[in-house]
C-alpha cells in the first residue's frame, strides 16, 4: 500500500487528528510522545511560527527512531514552496488552510498526500477537481455538522475533516459524525495553551485517550 493511501485509511480509523504548534523543541516533541502513548498514529504540527521547520525536522527524528508506526503531517501550508520545503524535511503529508493549487501539483509530484480546507461547494468542486481525496473543513465551528449534512450528497467520493471549534464533549463530536464525517481535527481543545505552557504532558495523553473513547463509542 502507497504511504498516501495508508494514512487515507489510518486518520479515518483513528477518527482524530490532533493538531499543534509550540515554540518550543522539547514541548512540541513531548506532545508527539503523550499522543503516541495515547495511541494517535497521525498527528499534524503546525507551520505557525519560526521554530516551526526546525523544531519538525527534530520531530521527525524522534518519530524515525523512537515513534514506530506515527505519521507526522505538516498544516498551515499556504503556497508551493512552503510544501517542498516540508516534503525535504520528510513530512507524511499536508494540510492546508484554504484550496491553494500549487500546494496540491508539489504534493501530486512527490505522490503525497494533500488536504485542502474548503469552506463552500464551489471549493470542495474544486478541490476534486484537482485531485484531492480528503477534504478539512475549516473553520467547522462556523460551518457545523448541518452544512455538511446538506452538502454530502453531492460529493460521494470524498472525506471529510472538521477543524476549528470541535469540542471535546460527546455531543458536540458525535453531531459531527452524524453529518458524516470521517474524522475530526481538533487543536487547541484538546492540546490547551494550559497544558502546553504547564508540561502537563499526561493530562494530554488522558484527553486524548478519552476522546478515541469517545469516538469508538460513537462509531459502534
Amino acid at each position: 500500500m502507497e504511504k498516501k493511501d495508508a494514512i487515507l485509511a489510518l486518520i479515518p480509523q483513528q477518527g482524530i487528528l490532533p493538531l499543534y504548534f509550540y515554540k518550543d523543541t522539547k514541548v512540541s516533541i513531548e506532545v508527539l510522545k503523550a499522543l503516541y502513548s495515547a495511541g494517535i498514529r497521525a498527528v499534524e504540527y503546525t507551520n505557525r511560527g519560526e521554530a516551526a521547520l526546525q523544531n519538525f525536522k527534530e520531530m521527525r527524528k524522534v518519530c524515525d527512531t523512537e515513534l514506530k508506526g506515527m505519521y507526522l503531517g505538516i498544516g498551515t501550508i499556504k503556497n508551493g514552496e512552503m510544501a517542498q520545503t516540508f516534503i525535504d524535511a520528510g513530512t507524511d503529508y499536508i494540510i492546508c488552510p484554504g484550496l491553494v493549487a500549487s500546494v496540491a501539483a508539489v504534493a501530486d509530484k512527490n505522490k503525497m498526500l494533500w488536504v485542502p480546507g474548503c469552506m463552500t461547494p464551489s471549493e470542495i468542486i474544486q478541490a476534486e477537481t484537482l485531485g484531492a481525496k480528503m477534504i478539512k473543513l475549516f473553520p467547522g465551528n462556523i460551518l457545523g455538522p448541518g452544512f455538511l449534512s446538506a452538502i454530502k450528497e453531492i460529493f460521494p467520493g470524498l472525506l471529510f475533516m472538521p477543524t476549528g471549534g470541535v469540542e471535546l464533549d460527546k455531543d458536540n463530536i458525535a453531531g459531527w459524525f452524524k453529518a458524516g464525517v470521517c474524522a475530526v481535527g481538533m487543536g487547541s481543545k484538546l492540546i490547551t495553551k494550559q497544558l502546553l505552557e504547564t508540561g502537563n504532558y499526561a493530562q494530554i495523553s488522558q484527553d486524548t485517550e478519552k476522546v478515541l473513547a469517545i469516538i469508538q463509542s460513537i462509531k459502534s
